[in-house]
């Protein structure tokens, strides 16, 4: 998971498909049995118990992480308080009304940066801003966060020059080994043997709030997987629902990060889908790659 907050550094470290609904009638009446209990509706609900269950260990454990990491955004975000929107003002690309997410056929970027493999090169306009807003979203929550080298090399390309020395020092003090410890991870952030740590994220939409030719806000709604996948995990990979604000600036021909926060939700119904097997999920993470995300 990633770390977060509105700081004038722009940490944000909070550390994360609705199941389909049941086909539409057909047109005209349809006549509905209600069939004794225990045969189930077809057309209904599935039926539950009466009463509520007691939460499960792994629910326990996975709140306590989240707390773990709500309290790592606290941390970063104390002292040195201040608004850094240098956006401007609204000039176009305000107000709540969504826009749908399709395909454009603009080109999302010109390029990635060779020693992260960030997308870079975001077209200078709304929609440049978007793209580049997804894709630092993906970065920003990955597992490549919890490493000191990797964090290094990701906030100096995604921050503007003016936010990377206070935001590493900040994230250093974060990222300390006894908090590494409490996701199962050592100091160098990696996972024990036998252990795979997952902090993916997937954009599944953008939003512009404010915008002008040289800096944007940009709202990306993501869900996501986080946890430790091994044999006897402390920390059980689950899924999250998050959005992460993201405030940018054109600064040498690219869109940089001022600042970020994050908040939870929207979150849908949890499907009843039976949970992967630890070493599934750990397959999955190194089977599956990640993609450059456009608006």
């Amino acid at each position: 998971m990633s770390l977060g907050g509105d700081d004038g550094y722009g940490g944000d470290y909070e550390g994360h498909e609705a199941r389909r609904g049941r086909g539409a009638p057909p047109e005209g009446h349809l006549t509905r049995t209600r069939l004794p209990e225990g045969d189930g509706d077809p057309y209904g609900p599935p039926r539950r118990a009466p009463g509520r269950a007691k939460p499960s260990r792994n629910l326990i454990t996975v709140v306590g992480v989240i707390v773990l990491l709500l309290a790592a955004i606290a941390f970063v975000n104390r002292g040195d308080a201040k608004d850094s929107d240098s956006s401007g003002g609204d000039t176009g690309g305000g107000g709540t009304e969504a826009h749908p997410t399709a395909p454009t056929g603009e080109r999302p970027v010109n390029g990635k940066n060779a020693t992260t493999d960030i997308a870079s090169g975001f077209a200078k306009s709304e929609q440049g801003a978007q793209s580049a807003a997804a894709n630092y979203a993906v970065a920003l929550a990955s597992a490549d966060m919890t490493k000191s080298d990797r964090r290094h090399q990701l906030v100096s390309q995604i921050f503007t020059s003016d936010r990377v020395n206070g935001l590493q020092k900040k994230l250093d003090r974060a990222y300390s080994k006894s908090f590494l410890e409490k996701l199962g991870l050592g100091a160098n952030g990696n996972a024990g043997d036998g252990m795979t740590y997952v902090s993916r994220a997937a954009p599944i939409g953008t939003k512009t709030t404010t915008s002008t030719d040289t800096a944007a806000t940009v709202e990306v709604w993501c869900t996501g997987v986080f946890g430790t996948a091994g044999e006897g995990s402390k920390n059980p990979v689950a899924n999250d629902w998050f959005t992460m604000t993201v405030k940018l600036r054109w600064v040498n021909k690219d869109w940089k990060v001022e600042s970020y926060s994050q908040k939870d939700g929207p979150a849908p119904v949890n499907s009843d889908n039976t949970a992967s097997t630890a070493d599934e999920i750990a397959k999955a993470v190194q089977q599956y790659g990640g993609f450059t995300y456009a608006r």
